[in-house]
């Protein structure tokens, strides 16, 4: 898929949502863990698009939806996406009952109009 150096297994996830949007009191939709570090963001449909900000900080081109069901991967640095990959350390996605567009109650009425697309 990509280089060794750009997945490491065994490295939790940084937490259940997108850390960025938490310290903020944001939302978000859609989740991705860094393959790298772990570190959980929300994606470019959030209004933070906080996964790209990490990639273009931190240098770590590899993600994995963290979304429940969801095992594909996505190379920022080559824009292919990979149906799978090697097995993260869990939990794999964040909690079944945590809504998405999360966290419930942070999330606007009008959420879809705020959606990037």
């Amino acid at each position: 898929m990509t280089s060794d150096h750009a997945i490491d297994p065994r490295v939790p996830p940084s937490g259940a949502g997108c850390a960025e949007c938490d310290a903020a009191g944001g939302w978000w939709f859609p989740l991705r863990r860094c393959a790298q570090c772990g570190h959980v963001d929300c994606c470019d449909s959030s209004p933070g698009q906080h996964a790209t900000a990490h990639f273009r900080a931190s240098g770590h081109p590899v993600v994995r939806s963290y979304e429940p069901g969801e095992a594909w991967f996505w190379n920022y640095a080559t824009a292919e996406i990979y149906e799978s990959g090697p097995d993260l350390a869990p939990p794999v996605s964040h909690p079944a009952d945590q809504p998405s567009p999360g966290p419930a109650e942070r999330v606007p009425e009008d959420w879809a109009e705020r959606l990037r697309r």
